[in-house]
């Protein structure tokens, strides 16, 4: 937890969800958080890519390692043809959960899932700045920019093809001098949504090389040994097949290297 808080409670669906504000000790590790017949949700590092044909990426990883462990071959019952596929996907920058399929037909059926707006994804970022505090009753705020279906830049995040609704729900979890921790929900799915909203909302998320700065990222990787994107997916809701209602799958912790920058910077206010 930070700084000795007490843990905090999150909300999904009305369900509620732990946040356990603690560090992992391997980021690069590929921890399986549950797996069933034909589908497995792990977390991905920062930096590895989810698919690249090359042998290096999560997908060809995982695969590798079902079809090495004979215990989690038969628990997951992978199509050796199908292989590992990525239902939705995160950016290579960006860490957290993930759900996969090892099926077509589970592939198929979770894809549903995430076109009628069943799943709830939960992300949690650390920004640049201080946001402005919200007035209202339940403490959320929403970014509703409009997005292109391309990704923009750091002067055009919103792209420039033609726009259409995009919604990012966030509330503020802890502040620093320098930086904000927060958490939200993607309402649409557009590619890099949180990090186009975050830099609209002028606030880019800590360690984005596409909408940060070239001064932040030389100050964060020169000064404080900072080389990644702060964006890391806690959590994600769905329905497994054969289950009677849809599940939470967490994250077991949040980046350390995330929380130390935070820590520090608080540290630094009192010191």
């Amino acid at each position: 937890m930070l700084l000795g808080e007490k843990k905090r409670t999150t909300f999904l669906n009305s369900r509620a969800v732990p946040l356990h504000l603690v560090m992992t000790t391997n980021p690069f590790s590929i921890p399986i958080l549950s797996a069933g017949q034909g589908w497995l949700v792990v977390e991905k590092s920062s930096g590895l890519s989810m698919q690249e044909g090359r042998g290096g990426d999560l997908c060809s990883i995982l695969q590798s390692r079902i079809m090495a462990d004979p215990n989690l071959q038969n628990k997951i019952d992978c199509d050796p043809r199908f292989g590992v596929q990525p239902v939705h996907r995160l950016d290579r920058e960006t860490s957290g959960v993930i759900l996969l399929a090892c099926r077509s037909g589970t592939f198929s059926y979770f894809a549903k899932q995430f076109e009628h707006n069943k799943v709830l994804k939960r992300y949690v970022a650390l920004l640049h700045g201080e946001l402005p505090e919200l007035n209202t009753e339940d403490g959320w705020g929403l970014w509703n920019w409009p997005l292109s279906k391309e990704a923009g830049g750091r002067f055009h995040p919103e792209g420039l093809g033609k726009a259409v609704p995009c919604e990012t729900r966030f509330r503020v979890l802890r502040r620093s001098a320098h930086y904000t921790f927060i958490e939200c929900d993607l309402l649409t799915g557009r590619k890099h949504q949180i990090r186009r909203h975050a830099r609209l909302a002028g606030h880019s998320v800590v360690g984005d090389a596409r909408y940060g700065t070239p001064r932040s990222l030389k100050f964060l990787r020169e000064k404080q040994g900072f080389t990644r994107l702060a964006l890391h997916s806690f959590s994600l809701q769905f329905q497994p097949p054969r289950a009677a209602a849809p599940r939470v799958f967490q994250s077991p912790a949040i980046p350390r290297e995330i929380l130390r920058l935070l820590e520090e910077d608080q540290r630094s206010e009192v010191t």
